[in-house]
């Protein structure tokens, strides 16, 4: 299991061109940034994104 999506990866899944994925992907790292993680450009944390996008918590469960 890969710890982080890609912007080919978020493309995919919402089904949007690369630029709105990589806009989609800073604005994540941004504030992910902001809360003192460090970031990887192009990339967001798969948790993080399933978290922050979809609203869910481990298991599955919406918070």
């Amino acid at each position: 299991m890969r710890a982080y999506l890609t912007v080919n990866d978020v493309v995919e899944i919402l089904g949007i061109s690369r630029s709105l994925a990589y806009k989609v992907i800073r604005s994540m790292n941004d504030d992910l940034a902001a809360q003192g993680y460090l970031t990887v450009a192009g990339k967001v944390p798969k948790k993080y994104f399933e978290e922050h996008w979809y609203g869910l918590e481990d298991g599955g469960k919406k918070s």
